[in-house]
């Protein structure tokens, strides 16, 4: 239907032109007698544009723009010296001008067709170029693009909807790799991770309950072991959830806020033990931060880093955790006398699943340090590692105040 409204449009449009033809005609001072037989002209050749426009929405609906350009420019011609010939069989122009017209028309209509051939062919070339790009990205080439036609702003603008369209698909393919290796890098790091503990806890399973064992010394001791694998276990499925949750920004507005004091002498607790166990220092100074507002998640960011921090630093040790204000909001510093951390390891530290040392089995999966990230960066603050081998490490969380 569309096409036929073209075909309606464009006879409205002769239409349009004979009318006003007429009006000029009036305005110059002819009488009524010349203005009908100038109608009487004029309707021939609105009939032969109708029937052309009709046959060319028919005849051209499946060529190419070449073809159809040229056409275009041939119809015009024919139609004019149509019109021509009507008019000398009207003896209103005479032979020898007629023979001149009809040379002049004959010139005109091969400039048109040169015309409509030239730009057929540069606009030919740009369609052929999109054609090609849709079909790389069809065939999965995302980083496929069109670039600069210079055919015209409509089919620019074609060009560059479909380069955006495939920068967008790249992106997009690129995330997903990404979402697929850390997925990989989940299944592999937690399956490692939980054979330890699920081995122990087995191991002492069975030999309780197949009677191997059964002197109160040794079941307390087995008592203690299978307590402790639990927590590595509780500990990894608590990171792995929460862990989710940042990546599925189910995080919501928070209702409740925590007092910075709070928030550290609660992490310091999860650590005390396991601190005065290997001889560490713990010390907390806070500079007069202690009842500046925060969330409450800051307490599992401090735990980690203290965790981490308990656990790479050698007998004797020592760990601190020093806080004060700084531009506005809050930077919060905890560091330790440990091993440190290589210079080509401190841009990784925070990514999941990331050890310095793979053969070394640490209590968990290598999460604590990329949650922390994530919850100081959900906050929106910012976290960053500083350290010398040998030296130790220092993890700097910067916050904003309220």
């Amino acid at each position: 239907m569309s096409g036929w409204r073209t075909v309606a449009l464009a006879a409205g449009v002769a239409l349009a032109g004979a009318a006003a033809t007429l009006l000029a005609g009036a305005l110059v001072g002819m009488d009524a007698g010349e203005l009908a037989h100038l109608a009487a002209l004029i309707a021939p050749a609105l009939l032969m544009t109708a029937v052309a426009i009709a046959l060319a929405r028919v005849l051209l609906a499946k060529a190419s723009l070449r073809q159809g350009m040229t056409a275009v420019a041939i119809v015009g011609a024919v139609a004019a010296i149509s019109n021509l010939v009507v008019l000398a069989r009207q003896m209103v122009v005479d032979g020898q001008d007629t023979t001149t017209l009809a040379v002049l028309f004959l010139y005109s209509t091969a400039a048109g067709v040169g015309a409509a051939l030239a730009i057929a062919g540069s606009r030919s070339r740009a369609v052929d170029r999109l054609v090609e790009g849709a079909r790389r990205l069809g065939e999965g080439e995302a980083q496929a693009r069109v670039g600069e036609l210079g055919a015209g702003p409509e089919l620019d603008a074609l060009a560059r909807t479909l380069d955006e369209m495939a920068e967008r698909l790249q992106r997009a393919q690129e995330r997903e790799r990404e979402a697929e290796a850390t997925r990989r890098d989940l299944v592999t790091a937690v399956s490692h991770d939980l054979r330890t503990p699920l081995a122990s806890l087995r191991a002492m399973v069975e030999a309780i309950d197949e009677g191997i064992v059964d002197d109160p010394p040794t079941m307390r001791r087995y008592a203690s072991e299978m307590r402790r694998s639990m927590a590595q276990l509780v500990a990894m499925v608590d990171d792995l959830f929460e862990l989710a949750q940042l990546d599925a920004g189910a995080i919501e507005a928070e209702t409740t806020r925590a007092r910075l004091g709070e928030v550290v002498r609660s992490a310091v607790a999860t650590v005390e033990l396991a601190a005065q166990e290997k001889g560490l220092t713990l010390v907390a100074e806070l500079h007069g931060t202690e009842d500046a507002a925060c969330s409450p998640r800051l307490v599992r960011v401090v735990q980690n880093l203290l965790v981490n921090a308990v656990r790479h630093t050698p007998a004797d040790g020592s760990v601190r955790v020093d806080a004060r204000r700084s531009g506005g909001g809050i930077e919060l510093i905890v560091a330790d006398t440990g091993e440190g951390i290589a210079p080509q390891d401190l841009e990784r530290v925070f990514d999941p699943f990331f050890r310095a040392d793979p053969a070394r089995h640490g209590s968990g999966a290598g999460l604590g340090l990329a949650l922390a990230k994530r919850i100081v960066e959900t906050l929106g603050g910012s976290i960053r590692a500083e350290s010398e081998p040998a030296e130790g490490a220092r993890f700097a969380v910067n916050l904003p105040s309220g």
